[in-house]
């Protein structure tokens, strides 16, 4: 009923950059929110960045200050800009979107993209 579809991904070295982006399509009324979670091997999948449809950003500590999320709120499309990229950035990224659909708010998740940061 929602589809997100994700690009971007891939492998960089410590330092360098990435940029993700994430399409929602389908029968959207409305979207709240649209973010990015990521989850590294045998660990819980956690938030990364959200942002509101009207702009307000939220991040992860950990990332702030690398990471900016942007929204094209025309497309229904947010981006995740990621600089100075380290180690512990290695994780698939999922996108995820509360969206007002026919019957309600719901929570929708993208298919997963791997960043890899490694020398």
């Amino acid at each position: 009923q929602v589809q997100l579809v994700v690009s971007g991904g891939g492998l960089v070295q410590p330092g360098g950059s990435l940029r993700l982006s994430c399409s929602a399509s389908g029968s959207i009324v409305s979207i709240n929110t649209m973010g990015w979670y990521r989850q590294a091997p045998g660990k819980e999948r956690e938030l990364v960045a959200t942002v509101t449809r009207g702009g307000s950003t939220n991040y992860a500590d950990s990332v702030q200050g690398r990471f900016t999320i942007s929204a094209n709120n025309a497309k229904n499309t947010i981006y995740l800009q990621m600089n100075s990229l380290k180690p512990e950035d290695t994780a698939v990224y999922y996108c995820n979107a509360v969206v007002l659909v026919s019957y309600g708010w719901s929570k929708f998740w993208g298919q997963g993209t791997q960043v890899t940061v490694s020398p």
